[in-house]
């Protein structure tokens, strides 16, 4: 071969670099997947609270603890959506059932950036040839109107003509129960010549998760009793005449209330008390 073909091949294997080789999924219990190249990346410490301290969700936490706890047996598991209000603890919520159940049983889980949802096929083919079971999750997950990712999707909902690998459950969170914006919805229905069948596609994609998990804003005392978990957790302490009182002129200059509300009045007491939280 001739030095410039030498060149050239050399310049395509740099451009192509060379198949993902099995992960090694017994380095850790969570995962995070790259592209640019492929590669799983353990993450020794994951950033996550204690399921105890999340507050005022309990019908979401029971549904979806005994959701994992099913598919880490190796029983009929959904795939599950977690939707509503920014802030209530959605991709918090997935965190902590991972934890609590990687304790009883064997679980791995491996988060999928949205960006990289058309890389997905190939994280399944790893997946699908390891002995682990895998929580697959996604957090933040939306559409807008020329984003064609909602097609990759359906390779973990759907699987194709393989279906999904059955060590493999999805969990995703948004803010949109559908996944993509209302004003969205309607316009497109207003535009279009076939109104019903403009949105079906996209809009059926959220119908193809097994369990909808609604997120809603939390009341004042949800609220208080969030912060006074964080308190009574780390060792934090306050009389709740105090507490109340700051939570809720807190509360007024984000003019929100929320969980991450409530973890960032914490967090900022915590510091005044000279407490670091690991």
């Amino acid at each position: 071969m001739s030095d410039p073909l030498i060149r050239i091949a050399d310049a395509l294997e740099r451009m192509s670099p060379a198949p993902l080789q099995a992960p090694d999924f017994d380095a850790a219990d969570a995962f995070v997947w790259h592209v640019s190249p492929d590669r799983v990346q353990p993450v020794p410490a994951v950033n996550r609270v204690d399921v105890s301290l999340l507050v005022g969700i309990d019908r979401s936490r029971d549904t979806l603890l005994q959701n994992t706890r099913q598919f880490a047996r190796g029983q009929a598991a959904n795939n599950a959506l977690l939707w509503g209000a920014r802030g209530m603890g959605k991709s918090s919520l997935v965190k902590a059932i991972h934890a609590q159940v990687a304790q009883e049983h064997p679980l791995k889980i491996v988060e999928v950036q949205r960006e990289d949802l058309p890389s997905i096929g190939r994280l399944l083919g790893h997946l699908r040839a390891s002995a682990h079971r895998f929580v697959l999750f996604c957090d933040d997950l939306s559409f807008s109107h020329d984003d064609q990712h909602y097609k990759s999707l359906k390779a973990v909902l759907d699987g194709g003509i393989e279906g999904r690998p059955d060590n493999v459950v999805f969990y995703a969170t948004s803010n949109r129960r559908h996944l993509m914006p209302r004003d969205m919805i309607e316009n497109e229905r207003a535009s279009s010549i076939s109104p019903t069948e403009a949105t079906e596609e996209k809009v059926s994609l959220s119908d193809r998760f097994g369990l909808w998990l609604g997120f809603h804003p939390c009341t004042q005392d949800e609220y208080l009793a969030m912060i006074r978990g964080y308190c009574d957790a780390h060792g934090v302490e306050i009389d709740d005449d105090t507490l109340r009182a700051e939570a809720i002129e807190w509360q007024a200059t984000r003019g929100a209330r929320s969980g991450r509300v409530a973890w960032q009045y914490f967090t900022d007491l915590a510091g005044r008390r000279g407490i670091a939280l690991g």
